[in-house]
């Protein structure tokens, strides 16, 4: 029974440490509050890890250390690179495989879909926060002193998923309200369901090819938001959708009093033109096929229905 260190309780994190819990591994699962899923084989720890000295202690003993932590969105150029680092350290210091979270900030805009190998050309600050983190990791690699290799996603879906369709379309629709939309509504975006990324990180890390490159999540819908938003509202059996495009200039007002929605701007280039992420080498590769889109929305849907834990 190995053990797995995940530094992070979010919806991935957690689904990650539900599927190695349930295929009988060990996990520990550190997180600034001790929180997260309650299985038998999940050990929940209440740590900083941002703290080297403290990670690298309880990631001893692990095979692999799994980095799906996010700082609030607006902390960052601030937060995320000292925490990269620490989970890095952790892993050269143990001797345990680092594998990473990570999104398609790095890749900036570009005018096709990106595939496994696209050039990283960041044009926002979070993504030359993200690029930077990954390529710092690679070198680590590259000197032979660790094993690392990045599972990239797309804008996630699924029960507590945090992304802007989530945020500002999704919650709207399951409550019949108008959703406004940072974007096109009408082009094709790639979307990932939350156990999907799950599902590839740990395939990630148990292939013997994964290490010292970049894969992708394969999508669970390409379909425009404004398509999603409608299945979205079938699945809840909610009237139809009113989703308006919200405009540069709303968004950068409602930015002055929110400081997590200023950020949304500099990303305004993935939502107002197609954005495709290319996974056809990692299911290949590792064998990942996405869950079907419907049954993602059924999720979401049925979370609306759920008490309050």
């Amino acid at each position: 029974m190995s053990l797995h260190v995940i530094v992070g309780a979010g919806a991935t994190g957690s689904a990650t440490a539900r599927l190695l819990a349930a295929a009988g591994e060990r996990v520990r699962l550190v997180t600034r509050r001790g929180s997260g899923p309650l299985h038998e084989r999940i050990e929940r720890v209440t740590a900083d890890a941002t703290d080297t000295a403290r990670l690298i202690e309880l990631t001893r003993g692990a095979t692999t250390v799994f980095n799906c932590a996010m700082p609030p969105y607006d902390r960052w150029p601030a937060e995320f690179p000292p925490l990269a680092a620490a989970v890095l350290a952790a892993a050269e210091r143990t001797g345990a495989a680092y594998v990473m979270l990570g999104n398609v900030y790095g890749y900036g805009p570009t005018d096709e879909a990106a595939r496994e190998d696209h050039p990283l050309t960041p044009t926002s600050i979070k993504g030359r926060v993200r690029a930077r983190m990954w390529q710092n990791a690679r070198a680590a690699h590259d000197a032979g002193r660790v094993r690392v290799t990045e599972v990239r996603a797309s804008d996630f879906l699924g029960a507590d998923a945090y992304s802007p369709f989530t945020l500002m379309v999704g919650a709207q629709v399951l409550a019949g309200s108008t959703a406004f939309y940072p974007g096109d509504p009408h082009a094709p975006h790639s979307w990932t369901y939350t156990v999907d990324a799950a599902r590839t990180l740990i395939a990630a890390a148990r292939h013997e090819e994964s290490w010292g490159r970049a894969w992708h999540v394969p999508s669970a819908s390409e379909a425009p938001a404004s398509e999603l938003a409608a299945r979205l509202a079938a699945a809840a059996g909610a009237p139809g959708p009113r989703l308006e495009r919200m405009t540069r200039a709303e968004l950068e007002e409602i930015g002055r009093t929110d400081p997590v929605m200023a950020e949304f701007s500099e990303m305004l280039y993935l939502y107002d033109r197609p954005s495709i992420l290319d996974a056809s080498l990692t299911a290949k590769t590792l064998d990942i096929t996405p869950t079907p889109i419907d049954e993602v929305l059924a999720e979401m849907a049925a979370q609306r229905t759920q008490p309050a834990a």
